[in-house]
């Protein structure tokens, strides 16, 4: 399967397959554009349907969270897959990405 952000309903924004240095730069570009261009003023990352994810994926929910607060939108993750939570505890995210 390959990575996608796509726009699933209005104010949620679906991030699904691999994500690794191969998909990362493609999946920052379109979520941001998917970002900029929602209307919502508060958007839900759904990430039930990562299959995988390297650190990129805690690169892109960052970089997300950021596009979200320069276009004055609060930005929340669910349904983190655990191996990205591991992740984000060993570099100290845990908290930050749980209060978005």
């Amino acid at each position: 399967m390959s990575a996608a952000v796509t726009l699933a309903e209005a104010g949620v924004l679906s991030l699904s397959g691999v994500l690794d240095y191969r998909s990362g730069p493609a999946l920052r570009k379109q979520g941001k554009a998917l970002i900029a261009s929602s209307t919502a003023p508060a958007l839900v990352l759904d990430c039930s349907a990562v299959e995988l994810s390297s650190s990129v994926g805690l690169s892109l929910l960052l970089a997300f969270i950021r596009d979200g607060q320069a276009a004055g939108k609060t930005l929340s993750v669910r349904a983190m897959p655990h191996g990205m939570r591991e992740i984000a505890e060993v570099y100290g995210l845990g908290e930050l990405l749980a209060s978005q």
